[in-house]
């Protein structure tokens, strides 16, 4: 019933226009942008969203992604610019509650705050009936719907913003706070309700565990 959203290798043929990758051309590698909203490719392949970037309190650059896309060891390059090379490598998953964190090579990242319509200054929550929720995915970019809240009382979010296959790992906002990420669709893509895992309990859990994230603050 409940659909995760990795992004496959035919998903990203489908997508390789909006990809911007020129295989063969040498070049230097510049830092890429990253930030809550851009696409990131993982183990070379698949597509997801990054949910937010920053540093933890270890000083590490750091960011998140949905845990289906890839576990600990999967390496996680920018989808708009592929020839930079592998710039993270996911370094810890949490498969129950759907996340992932990401640790970026500084030299090789821009980190920002703001993503297409999205910006991101705070993480908090959850949300809660009847917010409005917004989104920037992959796939589908920036769209908003109406908050149900935690429908079932399993520490999931359930919003009616539109996602598909890509969008995995996307920042859910509130305003410009992040409340979830992006997770799941129920039966139907862009249809059916969307699922978040709560922001604030994965950054409770990621200190909990302590290493890479804990402590996390965002650009």
């Amino acid at each position: 019933m409940f659909e995760k959203l990795a992004g496959t290798a035919a998903a990203l043929a489908a997508c390789a226009t909006l990809i911007g990758a020129h295989a063969g051309m040498a070049r230097a590698a510049a830092p890429v942008v990253l930030g809550g909203g851009s696409g990131i490719a993982v183990n070379d392949q698949g597509i997801c969203t990054l949910t937010t970037i920053g540093h933890d309190g270890a000083g590490r650059l750091v960011g998140f992604t949905a845990a289906h896309c890839g576990g600990a060891g999967t390496t996680v390059a920018a989808a708009a610019d592929r020839d930079a090379g592998v710039v993270g490598t996911i370094a810890q998953a949490n498969n129950d509650m759907d996340y992932a964190v990401i640790v970026f090579e500084p030299d090789k990242v821009v980190p920002v705050s703001r993503v297409g319509n999205t910006t991101i200054a705070q993480v908090g929550g959850p949300a809660q009936f009847p917010d409005i929720a917004c989104k920037e995915g992959y796939s589908t970019g920036h769209t908003c719907g109406l908050t149900y809240g935690d429908v079932l009382e399993s520490g999931w979010t359930w919003t009616q913003i539109c996602v598909v296959p890509g969008d995995s790992g996307g920042p859910v906002v509130v305003g410009t706070t992040l409340v979830s990420m992006v997770n799941a669709y129920v039966t139907v893509p862009c249809l059916g309700p969307q699922l978040g895992t709560k922001m604030t309990a994965i950054i409770d859990d990621v200190d909990a565990r302590g290493g890479p994230g804990a402590g996390f603050r965002p650009i």
